[in-house]
């Protein structure tokens, strides 16, 4: 007996009708930056190692115990991409875009990989829509991509979440700040693999979520209580803006994402309906990504918002994010010149726009009918030998039960007219 396979641990097959509030999710989320001008982009799913030690940061849990890093057939170090930025940005300074218009702005969707432990809305391959803004420090281009996530969640008709933001300094004022933390920190009761990441970047205790290291976190001095002239002024501009533009949010200051290139204004999206991993997107500035990858000093901000979660957030509040209907019209020939005869009206429906379907195979009358019903379609036409000698196909409205008539000549365009006559009446 044959062996029966089953997707990786972790991960997940996207079929039909799941898969089309997936693409509905993706496109939402991603519409706000095509319509600001962003463009697309992709980048190779696998990336050198190097590019996410020196990016994301050794500190960090994807580095030291997520990444799926292998060695090629010419012994060379690849790691499937846990995070979309550090790509994007390695393309940016090896084509040259830094040269052209700023800032640059791009967008992408894909899947990123990480090796942790399964669990809902967490998986080992999950997909992002993110965008990237690189190549001017202006607070309004915070403003702009904060609020580009903010218009993709709104338009799938969430609510029950809230936008936390805060601003985590730069090179001028981090290191004092630093020296403060490392000195709390060092009065604490802290494990030897915690005191190894606080070595490295002790920002990163304070996104300790067990209950034993958040306790002793209390006093701990937070980043925007100590931030320099520029830097505030800086956080407050962003403010600003996000209140100008009616961008609801609360400051975080405890706010540490868990990415350690971020700088300046970081920002995350935590939606109340999903339990402890609350986080469905997030993102800020990390103006020394580019130069710690071999890049020129660039400013840059940008965002991923986690396709996953986001359709779990919407589950949450009971939202329809696409209509469960595949095709508009449904062909149902009763014999084979009726096939062939609506073999060639489908196709051209099709041509003119109009999604449709046709019952293959030698199904009867009632088979076709119940294929009609599933496949969510307003029509069905019905053609037999006497409707062909007629020159006329039966059109039944499946919502209704009503059934009229239609020469076969004419049917296309009849099917155009009255198609688009019931789309603008649903949206009056």
């Amino acid at each position: 007996m044959s062996a029966k396979f089953s997707a990786p641990k972790g991960t997940y097959d996207l079929l039909p009708p799941r898969s089309e509030d997936f693409r509905r999710v993706a496109e939402a989320l991603s519409a706000p930056a095509r319509r600001a001008g962003y463009g697309y982009a992709q980048t190779p799913t696998f990336e050198d190692t190097a590019l996410f030690e020196r990016g994301v940061g050794e500190s960090t849990d994807v580095v030291s115990k997520e990444m799926y890093t292998f060695l090629d057939k010419g012994g060379r170090s690849l790691t499937l991409r846990p995070e979309g930025t550090a790509g994007i940005v390695r393309a940016i300074v090896e084509h040259g875009l830094l040269g052209g218009q700023l800032p640059v702005k791009l967008w992408y969707t894909g899947p990123n990989f990480r090796y942790e432990r399964p669990q809902s809305g967490r998986y080992r391959q999950h997909v992002q829509v993110g965008v990237e803004a690189v190549g001017v420090d202006d607070p309004d281009l915070d403003a702009e991509v904060v609020v580009l996530a903010d218009t993709g969640y709104r338009s799938l008709g969430l609510s029950a979440y809230t936008l936390q933001l805060t601003s985590l300094g730069c090179a001028a004022c981090r290191p004092a700040y630093r020296v403060l933390l490392v000195a709390f920190l060092e009065g604490l009761d802290l494990d030897a693999d915690t005191r190894r990441r606080a070595a490295i970047n002790p920002l990163r205790v304070l996104d300790d979520k067990r209950p034993e290291v958040a306790a002793q976190l209390a006093g701990a001095p937070l980043p925007p209580d100590h931030l320099c002239a520029a830097c505030t002024a800086h956080f407050a501009d962003v403010r600003a803006a996000l209140d100008l533009l009616g961008t609801a949010y609360e400051l975080a200051p405890r706010l540490v994402r868990g990415l350690d290139y971020y700088t300046r204004t970081t920002f995350e999206f935590v939606h109340h309906g999903l339990g402890a991993q609350a986080s469905i997107g997030g993102g800020g500035r990390y103006d020394g990504l580019i130069e710690a990858i071999g890049g020129p000093p660039t400013p840059g901000v940008g965002f991923g918002l986690g396709v996953d979660r986001t359709m779990l957030a919407a589950a949450v509040e009971g939202l329809v994010v696409s209509p469960r209907q595949r095709v508009e019209v449904y062909g149902v020939p009763l014999g084979e010149a009726a096939k062939r005869r609506l073999l060639v009206l489908v196709d051209e429906l099709r041509r003119a726009g109009v999604a449709a379907d046709l019952a293959y195979g030698t199904r009867r009358l009632k088979g076709a009918m119940k294929a009609a019903d599933r496949s969510g379609a307003r029509l069905a036409l019905v053609l037999g030998d006497r409707e062909l000698e007629e020159g006329a196909v039966q059109v039944k409205d499946l919502s209704s039960g009503d059934q009229t008539s239609l020469a076969l000549d004419d049917a296309v365009a009849s099917l155009v007219g009255r198609l688009a006559e019931t789309s603008m009446e649903e949206t009056r």
